[in-house]
């Protein structure tokens, strides 16, 4: 296994920042769903992840840099290679003392005598043992932090103005063909950005994340100015000059305005609290802009009064 410094391209005194960003730059390069027609990709990407899931979690990037785990993330014994004759054991050695015989370790070297299968029960057993109960060095729960995490997706998810202004479950459509409802927050932006953990790639370790871009549909009725609406209401040239209840649509629903009597064509009138919601709490205000409306097919006695007849 290489040196998962050398794989990841970072020195021995790289920052966990470093590391990181060395880790997602080779992923996203070498991950085989972007490269379908390099069959080597797929071990460069192995490479890299298995060199971050060493580097990237703290207790392992130690217990490498001691040299108690290898490049392949196991628990390293010293003191058996190279001894004498090719015995992996030579290094334990039967010695006699006053409180009876015990079993020391040496380097190594020739003549060695009296290894205990028992010892090397104990050894193996404990150091498996422990790894496998998650208490090792580099033990299964330490691995399943440090595997690296799945790449983040990003989604652009469109909504109406009546979906910014009252916060619904709305579904996006993720490019790997899921949908998935997203709850929207009381307060949104046009470009707001919204993190969905885990609901991106799955990677060796956790999903990535899902990073939805919210985006304000074109409205045919509101026009958006920061928290505020505005929009246009016919009004019959009748009900301008003497005064009517006209029904409005607003995000949150159908209500009645009063258009005052002689309300010239453009008049603004301000309907609070319906418009988006504001970050503090409240909603901003609807603005509407009234558009005089002439009768359809014409009026002969409103044409006569015109000509004052």
């Amino acid at each position: 296994m290489r040196d998962p410094y050398e794989v990841l391209g970072v020195a021995k005194n790289a920052s966990a920042k470093e590391i990181k960003s060395a880790y997602r730059k080779l992923a996203k390069k070498d991950h085989p769903d972007q490269n379908p027609n390099d069959p080597k990709a797929k071990d460069r990407f192995a490479a890299a992840s298995q060199a971050y899931e060493i580097l990237g979690d703290e207790k392992a990037r130690a217990a490498f840099d001691r040299g108690e785990i290898g490049a392949d993330g196991k628990p390293r014994f010293h003191g058996f290679e190279g001894t004498a004759g090719g015995d992996p054991f030579a290094g334990f050695r039967r010695q006699q003392g006053p409180g009876g015989a015990h079993f020391e370790f040496r380097g190594g070297g020739a003549g060695q005598e009296g290894f205990s299968s028992d010892i090397f029960s104990q050894i193996f057993g404990d150091a498996m043992g422990q790894q496998a109960r998650g208490q090792g060095p580099w033990s299964g729960a330490d691995r399943r932090r440090a595997a690296p995490q799945g790449a983040d997706l990003n989604v652009v998810l469109d909504i109406t103005i009546e979906e910014a202004a009252t916060a619904p479950k709305v579904t996006a459509q993720f490019p790997d063909g899921r949908k998935v409802a997203v709850k929207l927050p009381a307060y949104v932006e046009d470009g707001q950005t919204i993190r969905l953990k885990g609901q991106g790639e799955q990677g060796p370790g956790r999903a990535g994340d899902a990073l939805i871009k919210i985006r304000f549909r074109r409205h045919p009725r509101y026009r958006v100015e920061g928290r505020d609406l505005h929009a246009d209401l016919p009004v019959a040239l009748k009900d301008a000059v003497l005064g009517a209840k006209v029904p409005v649509e607003t995000p949150a629903g159908r209500l009645a305005l009063n258009v005052p009597e002689w309300s010239s064509s453009d008049k603004v009138l301000r309907i609070k609290g319906r418009g988006l919601p504001e970050k503090t709490g409240g909603h901003g205000d609807l603005y509407v802009h009234v558009r005089l409306m002439l009768p359809e097919g014409g009026d002969s006695d409103l044409e006569a009064l015109m000509r004052g007849k």
